[in-house]
């Protein structure tokens, strides 16, 4: 009798055993944002006190940069935490773009951390006005269209006004970045490493 045409299983004993869940830690992500926040510092992404950084947690909380703190000098106990509706729960003042980063999240189901900086590069662009608001900057590599897509440039609106977050509300659905004109971008990811690497494309 002929063979079957497919093998038998392994034996239990040797299937791999099932991936580990790794047990949430809330000071771990603490720890993670510092050093991001501290990498975007040292590499001249940001200066002094601008910028801010936030990252969802599983129950819906965040955590984001305090205001006026410097992201190379952040201490992970004093982390800003907020509820999901941007209520202060702990921590040091939160920054005032809370509302820009609550209407990223509500925008983006998907969307589990954010940043907002005032990159050298991206601001310059962002003071043009001969430039497509649509689709400020064309892409150029393969990454730039797979990770960031189209960038489209809002008007300008004075930092912390409420109404930035109006805006993004109906443009960041579409969007993994926005750049706020005469500001800076404002990118998103569905998690802090996905951030990190979504931003290598665009700062």
């Amino acid at each position: 009798m002929n063979s079957p045409p497919f093998s038998e299983p392994p034996p239990a004993s040797k299937l791999s055993p099932p991936a580990k869940q790794v047990p949430f830690s809330e000071q771990q992500v603490r720890d993670d944002l510092v050093n991001y926040a501290r990498s975007l510092f040292q590499r001249g992404l940001s200066s002094g006190g601008a910028g801010n950084i936030s990252v969802k947690l599983p129950d819906g909380s965040f955590l984001v940069t305090p205001t006026n703190s410097c992201l190379g000098e952040l201490d992970s106990q004093t982390l800003s935490k907020l509820d999901a509706e941007g209520n202060h729960i702990s921590g040091d003042k939160p920054s005032k773009e809370v509302p820009m980063h609550l209407a990223m999240y509500r925008a983006r189901s998907t969307c589990g951390a954010v940043v907002h900086l005032h990159s050298p590069y991206l601001t310059a662009l962002s003071c043009l006005t001969n430039i497509d608001h649509t689709n400020c900057l064309p892409p150029i590599t393969p990454y730039y269209v797979m990770r960031i897509g189209r960038l489209p440039l809002l008007s300008y609106m004075k930092p912390g006004d409420p109404a930035i977050a109006t805006a993004l509300a109906d443009t960041a659905r579409d969007h993994n970045a926005v750049l706020l004109a005469n500001h800076g971008p404002v990118v998103s990811g569905s998690t802090l490493k996905n951030l990190k690497i979504r931003h290598g494309s665009i700062f």
